[in-house]
């Protein structure tokens, strides 16, 4: 196996940092690795928004609910969706955006957003750096929008924290891979049976790792989907002037 499937097989979230910055040119590099990645038609609708100002980085921890480990990496990265860049081509062009007004535009928006945020995750592994994705962002997208100063037709829909690693963080078991991999057709039969299978693996890991607070899976999904837990997203999308007619 190379050392690229190696560093990918062992991702875990690291949530401790150093108080130390990042090389810029190391920085540059992480920040290159999802701006080459790959985009639906080309069209290149995800923005990167790095903040690295302490008093910034603490207002971000904040509206992520609480979470302190992003204001103690010196780097934080919001991946925003960006269908603003796209409209000032497509009127340079003579043509008026309508994608903005449909569910596909938000789906293109996440996909490309997801793999901008998987380069940079893999890219700070690749440099010896520790990194932790970051949803929380959503919980309040408006002050977020309002922190960036982020244009109409724009989102935030992600982040990732990185730094030199403090205390690194253990790598969290996942289900079985039987109900990850299909062949052919997805395979519903069995499915239950690897969920209690990974409940019972995951206390383990919990115990291992001296989580007391640590849940099975199953109690832990229930308690966050048993409800939309970010609520803002779709009234403050709307705001941001996307539409979901289409």
């Amino acid at each position: 196996m190379n050392e690229t499937l190696q560093l990918m097989h062992s991702h875990r979230s690291v949530r401790s940092y150093q108080d130390q910055p990042i090389a810029p040119e190391m920085l540059d590099a992480v920040l290159d690795a999802a701006w080459k990645g790959p985009t639906s038609i080309n069209g290149q609708q995800v923005s990167l928004v790095v903040v690295q100002d302490a008093k910034r980085r603490q207002r971000i921890a904040e509206i992520a609910g609480g979470q302190p480990w992003i204001a103690q990496a010196p780097v934080f990265i919001a991946i925003v969706m960006d269908f603003h860049k796209t409209r000032v081509g497509v009127e340079m062009a003579g043509e008026r955006q309508l994608i903005h007004n449909s569910v596909e535009a938000f789906a293109v928006g996440a996909v490309d957003a997801g793999i901008a945020l998987g380069n940079l995750i893999t890219a700070a592994h690749a440099a010896g750096l520790g990194a932790v994705p970051i949803g929380g962002i959503r919980r309040d997208p408006q002050a977020m929008i309002d922190l960036l100063e982020l244009p109409e037709l724009t989102f935030p829909l992600a982040g990732v924290a990185i730094g030199h690693i403090q205390d690194d963080g253990a790598q969290k078991p996942r289900l079985p891979r039987a109900s990850f991999i299909h062949r052919e057709r997805y395979q519903a039969e069995g499915l239950a049976g690897h969920i209690a299978a990974y409940d019972d693996t995951l206390r383990r890991h919990w115990e291992t790792i001296g989580r007391a607070d640590g849940e099975p899976w199953t109690a832990n999904t229930a308690r966050v989907y048993r409800q939309v837990y970010f609520p803002q997203v779709a009234p403050v999308a709307r705001a941001q002037g996307f539409g979901f007619e289409q």
